[in-house]
């Protein structure tokens, strides 16, 4: 298929009551309303296409774009072309369901996250951290510098309340991860949780709302959740 047939297809996927909704998570224009599940047939079809995922991806289509991350071969990517997706990422699920996605499936994930986590730009620092989320929840304990991980759990201890916002929660769902997912820091975590507390995000917004690690790793911890592997980051 080519990018206008695989535009056809998604379009008649399309959905107002799916739209409404990722509009209302800071999707805009151009759109259809694609549930995700519903691009299942045609990604099995395509399988992976780079050079159709880089069309698709540049349409700035959101479904386009999310559709461009089930058919990359992530494997062929270097650096410059993660670094041109996630400028043209404009919101959260972009950077971090579609571009941290597609990265934590390389061999240069680390480093490239590391380099966003650095920039100081609000989406590329979020996606950073969710890379290292999707990394942690899918490979094994020894593929992690267990002294990198300490550094970075202390810096969110220090930085995560004057973070941009975007970031707020990634990094919060990064102390979860560590708890649940790389088992030589679940009480370092623990404890790292406890002294950040609640953190507070959408101080923009009527009401504000509080993210609470600590809470949360004692849920999963309760159910007897922790070890957790996926065996595919991408669905």
């Amino acid at each position: 298929m080519n990018r206008d047939e695989v535009m056809q297809e998604l379009e008649a996927l399309g959905k107002e009551r799916t739209k409404k909704i990722y509009i209302s998570n800071g999707a805009h224009e151009p759109l259809f309303g694609v549930a995700t599940g519903a691009m299942k047939p045609i990604a099995k079809q395509i399988k992976k296409d780079q050079p159709l995922a880089e069309q698709l991806y540049a349409t700035g289509n959101y479904d386009a774009m999310y559709f461009a991350g089930v058919i990359a071969d992530p494997k062929v990517m270097t650096p410059a072309d993660f670094d041109r997706w996630i400028d043209a990422a404009y919101f959260y699920m972009i950077s971090d369901f579609i571009v941290a996605v597609t990265l934590a499936e390389t061999d240069i994930a680390q480093e490239v996250s590391d380099a966003w986590i650095a920039s100081g730009d609000e989406l590329r620092m979020s996606a950073g951290w969710s890379c290292y989320c999707w990394l942690l929840g899918s490979r094994k304990d020894t593929e992690f510098s267990e002294n990198k991980l300490m550094e970075m759990l202390e810096r969110v201890k220090k930085t995560i309340h004057e973070s941009p916002e975007r970031t707020k929660y990634s990094m919060n769902n990064f102390l979860y991860t560590v708890a649940t997912s790389y088992h030589p820091l679940h009480d370092q975590a623990v404890e790292t949780a406890k002294v950040v507390g609640p953190v507070e995000v959408n101080k923009d917004k009527p009401k504000s709302k509080l993210l609470n690690a600590s809470e949360n790793i004692q849920k999963a911890v309760d159910a007897g959740r922790t070890g957790f592997k996926r065996k595919y980051v991408r669905c």
